[in-house]
């Protein structure tokens, strides 16, 4: 199957469970890291590997503008591109068109839009917005929608409302039409004819010679980081999530190449995605008004997408009304389905979104406030600018397994901080990331145990 959501556990109304992509399987509920224009901000590949991330996101507007989709799709999709094996969602560039309120012009068709980057004129359809998607190739992509500003009244809430509806129907009709397009079949594929050679990392191999789901599968595990907490070291030991490239008898170099080839090498194999399709997801609108996000849930519910997002938040509303937005809306939603919180949050809130039943959150909350100094621990948050941390010789978190807490010191992060080297930002961004992965980790294995409780990172 191209698609599909298995519940595993639940623990109220907390969920456990497995999505399926044709790129891997993604525990939930999961944190989705941010790569807005194909990466995440100073961190590599390797490393987002390494921590664990099963599943990043990219944005459509971003990629459309620079480099362009179809360039992307010439040089063989996103995964290829940007060298990325596992899972991808793309968002479909309706919430970056809305906040160009001055720059757009709003019509039953599509937007018109001025580009942030030149100035040029640009129009997205939903027919156009899925057609660049399909061109990147993403595993899961997103319905074009109308996100409405706040506040807003209700009358411009249901007009909005019934416009992204609208738009998801046409969305969902051109994505049937055409979503044999991506760009991940043979046929489709850069070079990928008979015996073409693929060189990485100074290992070479035919089409004949590259390994297969289950070669790949088993050399890619020795790379991964474990996602049971309970299996991670203690802090100082050998290994930990984090960039974990220290040689070790059972584990040597030359078998981390072999794994790194074989992730590689799985990119370059378009005929193991053969017949495979993206998902697409549709986003209920409706502004803070609960009666219209339940007609606009149900209505979706009915075009029958695989799964749903909540979108429309963190636009200016009181966080109350948020929380009372998902909750509501989260009633009128199939409990087979993914269920996808756009923007979303801090840790205390992922744990309590995970809580009323969330099963997909991606913000850029981590990485930002890393490029700020601003980091999360199980002691709570830490402004690593603060002169304080000069003469700190303890490590961030001393509760934390990453490999950034197990080696450098507070002190020597404020150093590189305070000297605006861009290193404080890669390691920053490695922290962050690992504690929002590691918290997600800590509540997928309470929900599994049906221990979920509200305090799962020493963070209540």
């Amino acid at each position: 199957m191209s698609f599909s959501f298995e519940l595993q556990a639940t623990s109220g109304a907390a969920r456990a469970g497995v999505i399926t992509t044709p790129h891997g399987q993604i525990p939930t509920p999961v944190f989705m890291p941010v790569g807005t224009v194909a990466n995440v901000k100073g961190v590599p590949q390797h490393i987002l590997e390494e921590l664990g991330v099963n599943i990043l996101l990219s944005n459509t507007y971003h990629l459309y503008l620079r480099p362009g989709a179809e360039q992307i799709r010439k040089l063989g999709g996103l995964h290829r591109f940007m060298s990325w094996d596992r899972s991808i969602l793309t968002d479909s560039g309706g919430f970056q068109v809305f906040s160009l309120s001055s720059l757009r012009k709003l019509k039953e068709e599509g937007v018109e839009f001025r580009s942030h980057l030149d100035g040029s004129l640009h129009f997205l359809s939903p027919e156009k917005a899925v057609e660049a998607e399909i061109a990147l190739g993403a595993d899961i992509i997103m319905a074009f929608d109308e996100c409405t500003e706040y506040p807003a009244d209700r009358e411009r809430a249901r007009k909005s409302m019934e416009l992204t509806l609208r738009w998801a129907e046409r969305s969902k009709r051109y994505y049937e039409e055409h979503k044999h397009e991506v760009p991940w079949t043979r046929d489709r594929a850069i070079g990928t004819t008979g015996d073409r050679a693929v060189e990485r990392s100074g290992h070479r191999a035919t089409e004949s010679q590259l390994p297969g789901d289950e070669e790949f599968n088993e050399a890619n595990s020795q790379s991964q980081a474990p996602s049971d907490p309970s299996s991670r070291p203690e802090r100082g030991g050998a290994e930990g999530p984090a960039f974990s490239m220290a040689r070790s008898p059972d584990q040597p170099m030359a078998r981390l190449a072999s794994a790194r080839f074989a992730s590689s090498a799985r990119i370059h194999r378009p005929d193991l995605f053969e017949g495979k399709t993206q998902a697409l997801f549709g986003i209920v609108q409706g502004g803070m008004y609960g009666d219209l996000r339940r007609e606009c849930a149900e209505r979706l519910v009915e075009m029958d997408f695989p799964g749903y997002a909540i979108g429309g938040l963190s636009v200016g509303e009181p966080r109350e009304t948020t929380w009372e937005v998902v909750t509501d809306t989260l009633r009128h939603l199939p409990k087979d389905r993914p269920r996808y919180v756009m923007g979303v949050g801090t840790p205390e809130e992922i744990v309590q979104y995970a809580r009323l039943g969330v099963d997909m959150m991606d913000c850029v909350l981590p990485t930002r406030a890393a490029r700020h100094g601003l980091l999360f621990t199980s002691e709570g948050r830490i402004n690593i600018k603060a002169a304080r941390y000069a003469d700190d010789e303890g490590p961030l978190d001393p509760n934390c397994p990453c490999r950034v807490c197990n080696r450098y010191s507070r002190a020597y992060l404020r150093h590189l901080y305070a000297s605006n080297e861009v290193l404080a930002q890669v390691l920053n961004t490695v922290h962050n990331l690992a504690y929002y992965l590691d918290t997600m980790s800590r509540v997928r294995h309470s929900i599994l145990l049906g221990e979920f409780t509200s305090v799962v990172t020493g963070v209540s």
